[in-house]
């Protein structure tokens, strides 16, 4: 599914945090979001989930607009929050079935849908245990298994590694981009952490509000006549992190 971005603009107040911010993705692909902390990514997950309502431009999903067919454009969505945002008390069985619910699934697609996302996670053998036993990693995967429960076409996950060692992170990446291969669906990892982007990743690079950069990694840096993606990050945002 394609969506699309067009002059999104953004402020708190008097403070702009968004800047006529515009691009398009490509159906089945991963694009990574690049930037900074305060680079204005969670404010436009913010408004690609509604969290946030859109106050100059639009956002095109598969053609249609989140202004004016939001229940249709949310339906095509999955996303996973910087925060965790699991009931740690339930199980993780629960916590799916209660997803499944609030997208309108009957209990028993719910418990198939969810049993089957579990097993793709390798984690079919812990749908009884509370989210509370898990680790950092597998809640993460939980929480994207929950997001694709209503069969999105579109996953947008903001800073998903947080609080991650480096072999979850990397793990989880590696799966993110599995279900893309093999699924066909669109993904839009945000990140401040270079090491979760390679060359090839088509790359948007955010920074104070503005879109700096959107092409593959290696035209960008080719374009910045530099030799790897972190010092075309460096370059551009002026070593911020």
């Amino acid at each position: 599914m394609t969506i699309e971005a067009r002059n999104i603009s953004f402020r708190y107040g008097n403070k702009p945090v968004l800047k006529e911010v515009g691009f398009t993705l490509t159906s089945g692909g991963f694009h990574a979001l690049l930037g900074p902390n305060g680079a204005g990514k969670s404010t436009l997950f913010g408004l690609l989930t509604r969290l946030l309502a859109l106050q100059q431009g639009d956002i095109l999903l598969a053609g249609q607009s989140l202004k004016k067919q939001p229940a249709d454009a949310m339906r095509q969505i999955g996303v996973v929050f910087q925060q965790n945002a699991l009931d740690l008390d339930l199980s993780v069985r629960q916590n799916l079935m209660y997803h499944g619910a609030l997208h309108g699934l009957s209990r028993k697609e719910a418990r198939i849908r969810g049993d089957q996302e579990l097993q793709r996670f390798g984690l079919l053998d812990r749908a009884g245990d509370a989210v509370r036993e898990l680790n950092g990693g597998h809640r993460r995967r939980v929480e994207i298994a929950r997001a694709l429960l209503h069969h999105p076409s579109l996953l947008l996950l903001d800073e998903p590694t947080a609080g991650l060692d480096v072999a979850s992170r990397r793990a989880l990446n590696d799966h993110v981009r599995t279900l893309c291969e093999e699924d066909g669906l669109t993904v839009l990892w945000a990140t401040h952490l270079i090491e979760e982007v390679r060359p090839q990743d088509r790359v948007l690079i955010l920074h104070q509000g503005q879109l700096l950069a959107d092409d593959k990694g290696l035209e960008i840096c080719s374009a910045d006549g530099t030799e790897s993606l972190a010092e075309t990050f460096e370059s551009l945002t002026g070593g911020a992190s």
